[in-house]
């Protein structure tokens, strides 16, 4: 690979941009004051700049060597081919990188994962046939980490919603990889637990569902932002019990104040703020 370095910014070089394009580029960057050009071979350019030969990169194989399993409370998260490296005693969360938002590698995942590993999804939601079944609403499910969480950790029913059609086959996937299984009917079972697991395209209204037997929500999960959830959280309180449970990141700690008013506005209690970073998450109780 080769690659010609000229000075100055892509806004600076503007006019020269096409040149290097026709030349046969393959890529252009920014980088350290120079204006960076990619070519398959050398190429005679009426610029200025210098030319270097750099080996090729396998930039897969450096992402997949560079990306670490995370702890996040009882689990480990991690793409499918580290399931090796889950310490005895954790349990995998095996989501696919790039399918969908929610790899677990950024703070507010981990957190949320974290918090939802210390609910006991055993004293929550009701009693079906002797036993307390959780119900979990993830809004904004992306890749389903959060549910799929909720679920493995023993919630009877777990449902993730999202606007973008794009993340519910991805979220399925990462389902069928923690060995769930698929009835054909559109909701996978825990086989573990027998907990029932869906995910839609929708919104919280959509999530207000008779055929998947869920009128009401033990806990709300959401990884979006602060000015989100401002706008939300009276329906997160629409769809949550009595004594229920939110769980609610993506929120910078200087946009912490606005979650909070909101938490308070609509009725909700006992709010914890646990922060990682520039990045907090808060729980709190439906009075």
């Amino acid at each position: 690979m080769w690659i010609f370095s000229m000075p100055g910014t892509l806004d600076s070089r503007e006019a020269d941009l096409e040149t290097l394009w026709d030349a046969g580029a393959t890529g252009l960057e920014e980088r350290a004051g120079l204006v960076r050009a990619y070519f398959s071979e050398r190429a005679d350019l009426p610029l200025d700049g210098e030319w270097a030969e750099e080996p090729e990169q396998d930039w897969q194989e450096q992402f997949k060597r560079d990306l670490k399993p995370v702890p996040a409370g009882r689990f480990t998260i991690v793409a499918p081919w580290q399931t090796a490296e889950v310490a005895a005693g954790s349990t995998p969360l095996v989501i696919e990188v790039g399918m969908a938002f929610g790899t677990g590698h950024h703070a507010t995942t981990r957190m949320a994962v974290e918090a939802l590993s210390e609910l006991d999804m055993s004293a929550v939601g009701p009693v079906v046939e002797g036993r307390r079944l959780a119900r979990v609403l993830d809004v904004g499910t992306g890749s389903g980490v959060l549910a799929l969480a909720a679920s493995m950790l023993g919630a009877g029913l777990a449902v993730g919603v999202d606007i973008d059609p794009i993340t519910i086959p991805a979220a399925f996937e990462n389902a069928r990889m923690n060995g769930f299984t698929d009835s054909g009917t559109g909701v996978v079972t825990n086989p573990e637990t027998g907990g029932k697991l869906l995910f839609a395209e929708g919104t919280i209204d959509d999530a207000l569902l008779s055929e998947i037997g869920a009128t009401a929500y033990d806990v709300v999960v959401a990884n979006l932002y602060a000015e989100l959830h401002d706008v939300l959280v009276g329906q997160y309180r629409d769809v949550i019990t009595d004594g229920g449970h939110v769980v609610l990141t993506g929120i910078l700690t200087d946009r912490l104040p606005i979650v909070l008013a909101a938490l308070e506005r609509e009725g909700f209690s006992d709010a914890r703020v646990r922060e990682s970073g520039e990045w907090a998450l808060v729980t709190a109780r439906a009075s």
